[in-house]
């Protein structure tokens, strides 16, 4: 079975660099957060940032794996916080902590707007070019963020729910958006993605894609999933692919070359 471990080997550290994963707490009115920094401190001087939203069970190591690796291809990279400093759920309880942000959108777009304020108080970002993406649960709130007019390079979901708004707030997005979901997504059937690619369709000025991967469960990207009778389930493929598909999107929307994949 692979495991994080074997995602983060993937991306292995540049010769040279000094990367460095780190605790962040801070807060939003009031409740306690905490997440994790990671970035190159061989560097120097502002660069390319990304926003990384859990899934439903919080920040974890497949949150810790993923922000290392994007350090490893350059960026600041930021593991927020978005249920609160030590609510970390297990498989028992994900679906409540996490529903409980479903019915409450405007909470779950401030918790990751707290998220990206404190990245960008990080001296070396560079403001004109973060991204935020996320996983699942993850995934749908960095949609969430985007519907709110935030100023970003970009937003990418892996495996997100994509919610449909009735009436649409499509027009408020300012930002690139990639939408990377499994074609056996329960989550995501194809119904709803109809809707929200209809709903995209009403705002002609936004810039949109989306990519679907053959056979694909919900969770294909995280590595030890392995619940296919609930629809949910890693797939080596489609995490790979869609991996490649993020440092495509990275490099177009932050202007850079693009380096091997």
């Amino acid at each position: 079975m692979t495991t994080t471990d074997d995602v983060l080997a993937t991306v292995p550290e540049p010769a040279g660099a000094d990367i460095r994963v780190e605790p962040v707490r801070y807060d939003h009115e009031g409740t306690a957060l905490a997440g994790v920094l990671a970035k190159d401190h061989a560097a120097s001087g502002p660069r390319p940032a990304v926003l990384v939203i859990h899934d439903w069970h919080g920040v974890n190591e497949h949150v810790e794996a993923r922000v290392t690796m994007l350090a490893r291809l350059g960026y600041v990279a930021f593991g927020a916080d978005v249920y609160g400093e030590g609510v970390r759920p297990g498989d028992d309880t994900a679906a409540e902590v996490a529903g409980s942000f479903y019915q409450d959108l405007p909470l779950m777009r401030a918790r990751v707007q707290a998220g990206l304020d404190r990245l960008r108080e990080d001296p070396d970002v560079d403001h004109s070019r973060i991204v935020v993406m996320g996983y699942c649960f993850g995934g749908s709130a960095a949609l969430e963020l985007a519907r709110t007019g935030a100023d970003l390079a970009g937003a990418v979901s892996f495996h997100g729910g994509l919610i449909a708004h009735d009436p649409s707030d499509a027009a408020q997005i300012r930002t690139k958006l990639l939408v990377l979901t499994g074609a056996a997504d329960p989550v995501v059937p194809d119904e709803t993605l109809q809707a929200w690619q209809d709903e995209m369709r009403g705002a002609p000025e936004v810039d949109w894609q989306v990519v679907t991967y053959a056979g694909a469960m919900h969770a294909f990207a995280v590595p030890g999933t392995d619940a296919p009778d609930h629809g949910a389930q890693y797939q080596e493929r489609a995490d790979r692919r869609s991996w490649q598909a993020l440092q495509v999107f990275l490099a177009e929307v932050f202007g850079e070359e693009l380096a091997s994949v």
